[in-house]
């Protein structure tokens, strides 16, 4: 890492394991040689070596290839002999027994890889595709609960506020009725103190005027009737008519004098 411009690394036969994570930091490498270790895999972003061209991995323990391996654009030679690869990428790697086979395995691999890069580049599409999807279905969701919670919570303040407007309508029906009722006890309760008791009294004094009347218009036609016989019958010289004919006559001039004095008294107060 401190030649971070070498262009030419030979590393063969030394019982490498694995390569740290600042060696792809070597980026002006052109020739790598990387055979006859203990490799078991590369780093994942092997791919930064952009400028490689000749990459020997013989006589390793690789499976697979990091799927970075398709940025190495440039590479035109690749030996994978001697290695436990994967069945399809073995096939597609060859033997590499000569120049040419080595550079047709550096063109297969490197398409091989990019086609595993734009397959996994779909499924992470897929993926996040479906991790939206999902989350506006759960978005969509939560709004719709929202939604339903503010209906429901809608739906009981205008069941409470129906309630309360029953509770007011049945308070003032009750209070209503019960004016009512007091209304028609007091109306009761003043009929018979204004009709009963007050109507008798003038029903008894109307019969008493009434008898009043009669009594004395009886006792003035018992008079006229007297006086008539006693001045044209012949019973006017019984004692009786005498003194009814005297008090009539005693009568007539107390009223013929009482005119009389009337008629003075009116003349001195036109004087």
């Amino acid at each position: 890492a401190a030649l971070p411009k070498a262009t030419i690394l030979d590393l063969s036969c030394n019982n490498l394991i694995s390569l740290p994570s600042d060696f792809c930091s070597l980026m002006h490498l052109v020739k790598l040689d990387l055979s006859k270790n203990r490799l078991q895999q590369l780093p994942l972003d092997f791919g930064r070596l952009v400028n490689l061209q000749h990459l020997d991995l013989l006589n390793n323990r690789l499976v697979t290839l990091p799927v970075s391996f398709a940025q190495l654009k440039n590479l035109k030679w690749l030996d994978l002999k001697d290695n436990p690869l994967d069945p399809v990428l073995a096939k597609v790697a060859g033997d590499c027994l000569d120049e040419k086979q080595c550079k047709q395995a550096a063109v297969k691999v490197l398409q091989h890889m990019k086609a595993i890069q734009s397959e996994q580049d779909r499924q992470r599409q897929r993926k996040l595709q479906a991790e939206r999807e999902m989350e506006k279905k759960r978005e969509a969701e939560q709004r719709a609960k929202e939604a339903q919670e503010r209906e429901l919570r809608k739906r009981e303040k205008a069941e409470e506020k129906e309630r309360r407007r029953r509770e007011y309508d049945a308070q003032k029906a009750a209070k209503q009725e019960t004016e009512k009722k007091t209304k028609k006890e007091m109306v009761q309760t003043r009929k018979p103190a204004s009709s009963s008791r007050p109507a008798q009294p003038p029903r008894h004094r109307h019969s008493w005027s009434r008898s009043v009347l009669r009594i004395l218009l009886f006792v003035l036609f018992c008079v006229l009737c007297t006086l008539a016989a006693c001045k044209l019958t012949e019973l006017q010289r019984q004692p009786l008519c005498v003194s009814v004919n005297t008090l009539y006559e005693d009568v007539i001039a107390a009223l013929q004098n009482h005119k009389t004095l009337q008629n003075m008294l009116q003349q001195n107060s036109q004087q």
